[in-house]
């Protein structure tokens, strides 16, 4: 069995009357990306929260590089990035300056701090952008920035909030891109998405969570193999297809083609894909 990264046993969190975890217990192996799968609500943010130690757990237990999130906030903190939901940049400063101030606060030199800032802005192809306040960046360039910020102390262990929610579909597999490469360079990553495509695309294995209870997880073959049948995946370029490819894609299969506007994806569930196509 691979060495756990991230070790999750019974964690509940309630907010007055309302449960929003029940007893999560999952597993994190170093050098993995898991996909923490679920709708608005279901309690992923919540319990990203109680992993970077910015919320306490009512219940259970939670190791991240071998650290109790409870009882050893500072070490677990030293061992982790985070990426929330949305850019924590500041709008005044440049990108270079962004970099530099979290570098000093994790206390390093002004010379190393700058040697780090123009490795990352190099990275994440932000090197002509350096210098421009934050307030003339696109979202995708915000949200690059935010990751580059994240990965300031080379963290063996990464944490990405929905991290391309709001991004154009260009933004979003650019994304996609950086982050199979902290995984495939050994960084251990566990995202959060709304989206199936997106776990599909990046995660080794995947949990699905619901109402604060995980109600499925495994490799991308075993969620498949639970929904039964197969699935047409098909991306279209131009927009003012959309509709028409829907069209004649309605009688190819057994249930009713699914548009995702923001990937251009539609998908649609079919009996026996091979002889079809």
């Amino acid at each position: 069995m691979p060495e756990s990264a991230i070790t999750i046993t019974g964690i509940k969190k309630r907010f007055g009357t309302l449960e929003a975890l029940k007893g999560i217990d999952l597993e994190v192996p170093k050098g993995k990306l898991l996909g923490l799968l679920g709708p608005n609500g279901a309690g992923k943010t919540t319990l990203i929260r109680i992993l970077t130690t910015l919320m306490t757990a009512d219940e259970g237990t939670a190791f991240v590089g071998g650290f109790d999130v409870a009882r050893d906030p500072e070490h677990v903190r030293e061992t982790i990035g985070l990426a929330g939901q949305y850019a924590a940049v500041d709008e005044i400063l440049t990108g270079r300056e962004n970099l530099l101030m979290v570098g000093r606060l994790y206390h390093m030199t002004l010379e190393v701090a700058a040697a780090r800032a123009d490795e990352l802005l190099e990275q994440f192809n932000l090197t002509d952008a350096a210098d421009r306040q934050l307030k003339t960046y696109s979202g995708g360039m915000r949200r690059r920035l935010d990751l580059a910020l994240s990965l300031v102390n080379r963290p063996p262990i990464l944490f990405l909030d929905e991290p391309t929610t709001g991004l154009d579909p260009g933004s979003r597999l650019a994304l996609w891109d950086i982050i199979r490469d902290l995984v495939k360079k050994g960084t251990t990553v566990l995202l959060t998405t709304q989206y199936l495509e997106e776990a599909d695309s990046l995660a080794d294995s995947i949990v699905v969570i619901d109402h604060g209870k995980v109600i499925a997880q495994g490799t991308q073959a075993d969620l498949k193999k639970l929904v039964g049948g197969s699935v047409l995946e098909i991306r279209i370029g131009d927009q003012s297809r959309f509709f028409t490819a829907i069209e004649a894609l309605k009688g190819l299969g057994n249930g009713t083609p699914i548009l995702d506007p923001a990937t251009g994806l539609i998908t649609i569930p079919i009996e026996e894909g091979a002889k079809i196509l």
